[in-house]
């Protein structure tokens, strides 16, 4: 019999900064959120703008392999270490930002690596989202929750929702009660297998 590691206590969370610009209000969001997990949970943090990756070139039909650099098998390694991964990404034109597609791009890359058994260890995981935005509706963030929601369903992942914060300069997001609010629970939350409509 296997154990269910997504839900109970032997969880370890990546978070993934999708940001262009340090310490905005993404970030103290997903902070915050973090601060109320367990203490023995671990935690990894990773920056994408500190952790660059080349645009991803899709070599499923060429016989040349693409040779993965650093920075790649650095993520890669800490994606497959988590059993919950966090992506915290600005809403930018509606939707993800560049960095945080470009991390996703390269999911398609690791499924497909001769011998790579990605899909199978990621089944079962769990995918949160957090991302502020300058609109008090939170329905112009629909795309973003489609991707996140879509991309865990192709994964069979379990999809834990996206933490909704509002502000544009920064730190505005401190304002946000009620986003204070929804990030003292967000990871209590019951994440469901992710299904597509």
């Amino acid at each position: 019999m296997t154990t269910d590691t997504t839900r109970g206590t032997d969880r370890s969370f990546l978070f993934v900064l999708g940001s262009s610009r340090p310490d905005g209000n993404t970030e103290i969001l997903a902070r915050a959120a973090a601060q109320q997990l367990p203490a023995g949970v671990p935690q990894r943090w990773v920056d994408l703008a500190q952790l660059p990756l080349p645009d991803f070139q899709d070599g499923r039909h060429e016989t040349a392999t693409w040779p993965g650099g650093e920075s790649e098998e650095t993520l890669r390694q800490a994606t497959l270490e988590a059993t919950d991964i966090v992506i915290a990404s600005p809403l930018y034109w509606y939707t993800l930002s560049a960095q945080t597609k470009r991390y996703l791009d390269y999911w398609s890359g690791w499924l497909t690596v001769p011998d790579s058994d990605f899909a199978e260890r990621m089944a079962g995981r769990t995918l949160w989202g957090v991302t502020v935005m300058s609109n008090d509706d939170e329905t112009v963030g629909d795309a973003l929750v489609t991707t996140l929601n879509h991309s865990a369903a192709y994964m069979r992942m379990r999809f834990g929702g996206v933490l909704f914060g509002n502000g544009s300069r920064p730190g505005q997001v401190r304002d946000d009660e009620r986003a204070a609010l929804r990030a003292k629970t967000f990871f209590q939350r019951e994440a469901p297998l992710a299904r597509f409509p």
